[in-house]
């Protein structure tokens, strides 16, 4: 049903036909003519996909008015007809969209509906709307992420309590490289928890002077945890003028700025800003029967690397997408058991063995591919082409050892051949913060001091 009076506007001239303006949240599938008037208030970067039906490209903006939010996504010569035409911040009047049910999968906005452009829409730019909002946030606070079911899309506000520099990782779908960078957020209840960025979002962030970071449409992972990633059609404001990001910068200001934190991205390790409670020495791993029970233990610890296993650590995989199966050069291709099939390529992976060792003894970990690139300082196709350069090649490991850093380990038992053992993974790894460390073992003492 039209709404004749909403928001007092009046009609919207098209040639010889009136338009009464319609409130997002009336629009239906149902509904054949109908007028929007709306703010962009979110727009992703022209994406390109492909599969076995064919290629094209498609980008989305999030739109706003007094009532509700809806996302629109434009696809092939939609593309190129309003991708420079919208941008954040400006408001239009649109129609003749199609409705179609929200992948929910994919988005943090509340409506059961997501609209497609094409090639009949019509778009005109409104000079006239200071009424409408400029953004909506549903934020999530950080102690209660881990509450949510695994892949739930949220929106979330926190200051950046840690910066990671940018890695490259080789996709698995494409082959390609990437950019990623690990920031960790706090809010005022002093938990944190690991956000990834990915792409241009890792390359230009700046994380100087602790900025306040408002995120619309957050991945929320499992993985260690709790974690949160940033996709391609997530928001990312740095900075809002939004009451809960003065609210955040007063408290950060005044206490936050000194606290530690606790991170909820145990298992994965959070960074060495947010040192978890279960800050261990090595020695306790065998001291405690940590890993020794039903489930993994997960640990943080202040390690020296002493010592690399280079011999067979970089191995030919397979380039399917979620595979990780070693490769058989068959001499014509290379073959995977596990896909059955047989490529003309493969994709360099990382399985590295390394002994780390702290003032209460060392240990053996494994560093899987992710940790390993961290570890070394190079990719695993940047390792793979050195080596057939034997100095260069051991060069990397040597470089990489005697470095000191903050990890985040996990423990689990393995029995092979009847004899059980504790095998240890490095989950993550950064340089120590001396000043944050400092200040954890300066907490671990007052704990003590008030037990007394």
């Amino acid at each position: 049903m039209r709404s004749s009076s909403y928001g007092n506007q009046a009609p919207m001239q098209r040639g010889s036909t009136e338009h009464r303006i319609f409130p997002i949240m009336s629009l239906t599938p149902y509904q054949n003519r109908w007028t929007i008037r709306a703010r962009v208030s979110q727009k992703t970067r022209i994406k390109t996909w492909q599969n076995a039906r064919g290629e094209g490209r498609l980008f989305s903006v999030d739109l706003l008015d007094e009532t509700s939010e809806i996302r629109a996504t434009a696809f092939g010569d939609a593309v190129t007809k309003f991708y420079d035409l919208m941008e954040v911040d400006k408001v239009y009047y649109i129609s003749k969209g199609s409705l179609k049910p929200a992948r929910k999968e994919f988005t943090s906005i509340k409506n059961e509906y997501e609209l497609y452009l094409n090639n009949d829409t019509l778009i005109e730019p409104c000079f006239d709307a200071s009424n409408l909002p400029r953004q909506k946030f549903n934020f999530v606070p950080i102690e209660k992420l881990l509450e949510l079911p695994d892949k739930s899309i949220i929106d979330v506000i926190g200051i950046v309590k840690d910066t990671q520099d940018v890695v490259m990782i080789t996709t698995k779908s494409q082959g390609r490289q990437v950019a990623k960078r690990d920031i960790t957020l706090m809010d005022s209840s002093g938990k944190c928890v690991t956000t990834t960025l990915w792409d241009k979002d890792a390359e230009e962030f700046d994380g100087t002077n602790h900025p306040i970071l408002a995120v619309k449409g957050a991945k929320k992972s499992d993985f260690g945890g709790c974690s949160l990633s940033l996709s391609g059609s997530s928001g990312c404001h740095v900075n809002p003028d939004l009451q809960e990001a003065h609210q955040l910068r007063g408290w950060f200001d005044a206490y936050g700025k000194d606290a530690v934190g606790e991170s909820v991205t145990t298992g994965r390790g959070g960074n060495a800003s947010s040192i978890p409670a279960q800050y261990k020495c090595l020695a306790q791993v065998k001291d405690e029967n940590l890993g020794m029970g039903e489930n993994a233990d997960y640990f943080s610890a202040c390690v020296n690397v002493i010592f690399l296993k280079k011999d067979n650590c970089l191995y030919q995989s397979c380039p399917s997408d979620g595979c990780k199966k070693k490769l058989i050069d068959e001499g014509q291709g290379y073959r995977c058991e596990k896909c059955d099939r047989v490529f003309p390529n493969f994709v360099h992976r990382l399985l590295l063995s390394a002994n780390i060792a702290d003032f209460s003894g060392n240990q053996w970990i494994t560093c899987f591919h992710e940790t390993a690139e961290v570890l070394l300082n190079k990719s695993a196709d940047e390792l793979g082409a050195l080596k057939e350069n034997e100095i260069a090649y051991d060069e990397v490991f040597a470089e990489a050892n005697w470095k000191r850093y903050q990890m985040k380990i996990r423990a689990k038992a393995d029995t092979y051949n009847d004899e059980t053992r504790v095998r240890c993974v490095c989950m993550s790894l950064q340089p120590v913060d001396y000043k944050q460390a400092s200040q954890h073992l300066i907490d671990e003492i007052h704990k003590l001091q008030s037990t007394a």
